[in-house]
């Protein structure tokens, strides 16, 4: 394989598939070492390097860092893990001729590509993967009008880059030009480089933007299928009415959660009694990943779900994470018609009156069932010892990027803390100690970061400001309030009941300012729809007890799974 020259296309690679989805990119690859590199239209567009390894298809998503034009340095920077290249075809140069690993978590080496059959099918998005020079000059030299600004080539795409063989047959006079358009075409910036990313404001194509972007696509196009419209990968899918079938990608919710609401018009006045059954967790969810009837921890999900989560870096998962937490906790994403039934405007503040015990029971369970997954990641790895340090080590990194500072999800910190200190991943002391060996930085952390903090949190002592913090720790209070509060000495239970107590009254107080701080984390968020539906409470449920478990009691459930969890750590690490 030779490096293409700076004026070679991206389409001229015989790896680059274009726009192709998943099943069908798994399907193409028949042999260990197999790879092709396609345009993820769950991810915006953005490459996906697809790589066939140990029987498993894995997808890594390649990274695209934007970089301030200047002469003599390429517009943008491409990585899978730490290093950085000119462009994507020096990437995958790079790590087939070297035969390195793609991660270090799964070990893949790609080294035979997969030939591309037939034209290549093209995107609106995929024009920013091609950075040579001769298609950026346009930009440079052609306006469209005197009011537009000099970088106009930020906006990613012109007139004349789509009148080309297998571009869009529609129009440019049908494109209609929104402020929000320049948002949308614009390739998003990988986590940690915000400093080298391109601003928004450096691609309007209006003298004065709009004073609010429409909450709706404009753009629909036709498929060549021959199916109903659906909207252009890039602008926001409408979710579809019907469920869909397992395995497919699952439609994009219309408004984001974390998107500012609009003001509502005023309330009447007259009051009205809360009422008691306000959830946020609805257990009968339609899903695109378990079928009507599944059984608990089907290996072909389980599969599945560890190529998801290979796929997205822990800065992916923690933002995921963060979205579905918050609205789990009501913090996000709550209607109208919910705060005129809970009598507040946020499951924060309604977890801490007497009405909100459905509320709280939901976190508890939610808390339980991420922890139980976590420990499962780990204790399911039944291959190599490498395998589990690697799981362990990713549990480490996620736990990283939830906490205070970062993602600032502290629930979902608790529930990774959770995984790692459950008496069952915690006894594996070969695995521990080789995780010291392999990756100690990530073991430090852990030790001296992670497990301090989780102590402060447990005992209402922790960091709780809004700013570091999005959504706060609320176990201690949903415990106390539920009477799950474990014993302890009389003098230290009166002083934690006070400081439990104390910050659960600064949380419902503050849960505005918790809101804006989440949503200022989430601005610019791609949401990946199968990683999310993975994360919520009813597929968790789902996936470790079935369809006809899941409806068990609660103290059943935990029961039973914890014995499952003991078996499975016996397994990996007897007793001598």
């Amino acid at each position: 394989m030779q490096v293409p020259q700076d004026e070679e296309d991206l389409a001229s690679q015989p790896w680059y598939h274009g726009l192709l989805s998943r099943q069908k990119a798994e399907a193409l690859l028949q042999q260990d070492g197999d790879f092709l590199v396609r345009a993820s239209r769950s991810r915006g567009g953005h490459p996906v390097l697809t790589c066939r390894w140990r029987g498993l298809a894995l997808h890594f998503e390649v990274l695209r860092v934007a970089l301030r034009p200047r002469p003599g340095r390429p517009p943008a920077l491409f990585q899978l893990e730490e290093e950085r290249f000119p462009s994507l075809p020096a990437l995958v140069h790079s790590y087939v001729t070297g035969r390195r690993p793609l991660s270090q978590a799964s070990g893949a080496i790609a080294s035979r590509p997969v030939t591309r059959q037939g034209p290549l099918r093209r995107s609106f998005s995929e024009d920013t993967l091609i950075d040579s020079p001769t298609r950026r000059e346009p930009f440079r030299t052609r306006k469209w009008s005197d009011s537009q600004p000099a970088g106009l080539e930020h906006a990613g795409w012109s007139r004349e880059d789509h009148s080309g063989p297998g571009a869009s047959t529609i129009p440019p006079s049908a494109l209609p030009r929104t402020g929000s358009d320049p948002l949308l075409l614009k390739t998003q910036a990988p986590l940690g480089a915000v400093a080298h990313c391109l601003r928004a404001s450096e691609g309007q194509l209006h003298a004065k933007a709009p004073t609010k972007p429409p909450r709706t696509p404009s753009l629909a196009l036709p498929e060549a299928s021959g199916r109903p419209p659906t909207y252009c990968e890039l602008v926001p899918r409408v979710p579809s009415a019907q469920r869909a079938p397992p395995g497919q990608a699952c439609p994009e919710p219309e408004t984001p959660w974390w998107e500012d609401q609009e003001e509502e018009e005023e309330e009447d006045g007259t009051f009205q009694r809360p009422q008691v059954d306000v959830s946020f967790c609805p257990l009968d969810t339609p899903s695109c990943l378990l079928g009507p009837q599944n059984r608990p921890l089907e290996s072909q999900v389980l599969c599945s779900l560890r190529g998801l989560f290979l796929e997205h870096h822990p800065e992916s998962t923690a933002l995921h994470l963060l979205l579905v937490d918050c609205q789990a906790t009501g913090l996000l994403g709550v209607t109208r018609a919910q705060r005129k039934a809970m009598g507040v405007a946020s499951g924060l503040e309604l977890l801490t009156l007497p009405h909100g015990y459905r509320l709280r029971l939901e976190l508890l369970e939610r808390h339980e069932a991420l922890s139980l997954a976590g420990a499962l990641a780990v204790l399911g790895c039944a291959g190599p010892l490498e395998e589990r340090v690697a799981a362990l080590r990713g549990l480490v990194e996620l736990a990283l990027a939830l906490r205070p500072g970062a993602a600032g999800d502290l629930p979902g910190l608790a529930a990774v803390m959770g995984a790692l200190l459950m008496p069952q991943v915690s006894r594996l002391e070969r695995t521990w100690r080789q995780l010291r060996r392999s990756h100690t930085e990530a073991a430090l952390a852990f030790e001296q970061e992670l497990k301090p903090l989780m102590r402060a949190l447990d005992d209402s002592a922790g960091p709780c400001e809004p700013g570091e913090v999005a959504l706060p720790h609320v176990a201690p209070a949903v415990r106390l309030l539920e009477g799950e509060e474990p014993p302890g000495q009389p003098d230290e239970s009166c002083e934690r009941l006070l400081r439990t107590l104390s910050g659960a009254r600064r949380i419902a107080r503050d849960a505005p300012k918790f809101r804006k701080v989440a949503a200022q984390r989430l601005r610019g968020f791609r949401l990946n729809p199968e990683l999310r539906e993975a994360l919520t409470t009813s597929f968790l449920r789902r996936l470790l007890w079935g369809s006809r478990g899941a409806a068990a009691p609660r103290a059943q459930r935990l029961e039973k799974f914890h014995r499952v969890l003991s078996t499975l750590s016996q397994r990996l690490e007897p007793d001598d």
